[in-house]
């Protein structure tokens, strides 16, 4: 944590080295895209991208799940969906999951989670359909796809998607590689290099 301490008490010397960088984002932010993944700490989407910062407007979740959409009961990644599209303008949504991913791995290996019962219930509620494959790279590519369904059911993608005003992507981050994938629903829906 010392490590941590120290590089945030010497951020705003940085700062300052790329002062008209910080003032443009003081003044508001429009990112290229909403980017969903993983809370997992291996997963940086602003490494895997190379975005800086105010290029991605970010929405982690365990195992990189989004929630159906229910009126009755509003939940963050709802109003980051509604926010990013409504308000930011963004016009591309990724949904980015990751190989050796926990919570998937949980679900595809049916893991007692009642010691986890947050744990369990997020997966339960976000996830009510696993991806039904023992592979773990398989289920998680099959999650991220899911996920893109789930995300039509949104409201403010219902509105952008049939006008052609918003795309969705789904990929599949590699972590010892770095190698990333994406969904080619006309190439047999199966995976293949960005």
């Amino acid at each position: 944590m010392k490590s941590l301490i120290d590089n945030a008490r010497a951020f705003p010397a940085r700062v300052a080295a790329r002062q008209e960088d910080f003032r443009r984002l003081a003044a508001g932010q429009s990112p290229k895209a909403l980017f969903i993944t993983c809370s997992d700490s291996r997963v940086i989407p602003s490494l895997i991208t190379d975005a800086r910062p105010g290029e991605l407007f970010e929405l982690r979740t365990a195992g990189n799940a989004v929630p159906r959409y229910d009126e009755g009961r509003p939940t963050a990644e709802a109003a980051t969906v509604e926010y990013a599209l409504r308000v930011l303008g963004v016009r591309d949504i990724v949904v980015c999951g990751h190989s050796q991913c926990g919570a998937v791995g949980a679900l595809v290996r049916g893991e007692d989670l009642s010691g986890l019962p947050a744990v369990r219930g997020w997966l339960d509620h976000a996830v009510p359909e696993p991806p039904d494959t023992p592979d773990l790279a398989e289920a998680v590519r099959r999650h991220a796809v899911a996920q893109l369904d789930t995300l039509r059911g949104h409201p403010a993608v219902q509105e952008l998607l049939p006008r052609g005003e918003l795309t969705l992507h789904a990929w599949y981050y590699e972590v010892d590689t770095g190698a990333v994938s994406a969904y080619r629903p006309e190439q047999d829906g199966g995976f293949g290099p960005l």
